[in-house]
């Protein structure tokens, strides 16, 4: 059982400090540790906030409570461009998952399942080459188009997760293919290029589904921008300790995310954390900081766990440096009135960094 101090000390928070350190400098992320044959977690890793919650859930279950484990909605696209009935049927089935969840996934969408197992296949080639060869991209500056490392906020979050990353800006002005992994470099463009596509398709589709025209979203540039992320979370000797990511909303307009069989995905629905199922061929639709819908990834014994989030939003400047998003002036009302004032893309990204990821991004926009 691990020992939970209710207020830090200088001397903790100097440790805490040399171990992020030693820690970030080895460049070789919790793979690393994972090779080294460890069979405990460091303590940086460990989440009291997490384990508070196991200990409440168990004494819950012993009282008599039980927990709600649910799937979140699933949207078959097959039609969606060619069937003006079946896409009418797809517009509503969307809008009642976007405002009752925030998140839904969604099957037959044009991606062949060759290329969602390739992907899977290409960022698992890249975390377990060897250690040396994924040093050269290992950094922490954020402005660079293709960079590796574990955990963007390692330095501000008071629990580090489990996982290590490998991210790329592929849109509007994606690296040069040399830029790329060469291991993993095909497939990554391929992926881009396809889920871009099925980007904009949901963007007509959330923009009727609120009773705009179908290129509303589209006009505005909510498509212009892609930020993907290949994630890795090896296999953790004691998950009942820490989290492969905390609970948190994501950054960008939407995200599409594939995740392979393992799981451990969850979306918390009416204040309960509800699993979201492994369904092969599908992908998962997240409406991120818009509506503030929370999730995170469980540690996990088996593994590695991969996922590819790709989040629809600008990540560097020039880029919309200087336009404004906001409510949608269309939507607003006496009886609607915005609750959040009108910001750059830069400047919301900037805030996101600039936090831990389970701080609320949006919440630092609310009028």
């Amino acid at each position: 059982m691990v020992e939970i101090n209710s207020e830090p000390t200088e001397q903790s928070i100097y440790n805490r400090i040399n171990v992020l350190k030693a820690f970030d400098e080895t460049k070789s992320g919790v793979k690393g540790l994972v090779d080294s044959g460890l069979s405990k977690i460091p303590t940086i890793f460990i989440n009291e906030e997490y384990m508070l919650e196991r200990n409440n859930n168990i004494h819950n279950q012993k009282s008599g409570s039980s927990t709600n484990n649910g799937g979140i909605p699933i949207i078959d696209l097959t039609g969606v461009d060619n069937d003006p009935n079946l896409r009418r049927e797809i517009v509503k089935k969307v809008g009642e998952a976007c405002e009752k969840w925030g998140f839904f996934q969604i099957i037959n969408h044009g991606i062949p399942v060759t290329t969602l197992d390739e992907m899977m296949d290409g960022i698992r080639r890249f975390h377990e080459q060897d250690k040396e060869a994924k040093k050269e991209f290992y950094s922490r500056d954020i402005t660079r188009k293709v960079y590796y490392n574990s955990n963007f906020d390692l330095y501000l979050a008071e629990a580090t997760n489990w996982r290590d990353s490998l991210n790329c800006v592929m849109a509007p002005r994606g690296p040069l293919p040399q830029q790329l992994p060469t291991i993993c470099r095909d497939i990554f463009i391929e992926y881009s290029n396809k889920v871009m596509k099925l980007g904009h398709t949901l963007l007509e589709l959330f923009s009727e589904a609120l009773g705009l025209n179908r290129s509303y979203l589209e006009d505005i540039g909510c498509g212009e921008g892609l930020f993907m992320i290949g994630n890795y979370y090896p296999p953790c000797p004691e998950p009942d300790l820490t989290l492969g990511i905390s609970s948190h909303t994501d950054c960008g307009f939407f995200t599409i995310l594939l995740q392979d069989q393992i799981g451990g995905l969850q979306v918390c629905h009416q204040n309960q954390w509800l699993d979201v199922n492994f369904i092969h061929g599908a992908l998962i639709v997240n409406l991120a900081d818009m509506m503030q819908c929370h999730h995170r990834v469980l540690a996990n014994t088996k593994g590695p766990r991969v996922s590819a989030a790709s989040f629809f939003r600008t990540h560097l400047p020039p880029e919309n440096a200087s336009r404004l998003y906001g409510p949608i002036k269309e939507l607003i009302s006496q009886e609607n009135p915005p609750l959040y004032w009108e910001t750059t893309t830069k400047d919301f990204v900037s805030i996101f960094y600039s936090k831990r990821l389970d701080c609320k991004t949006l919440q630092y926009f609310k009028l």
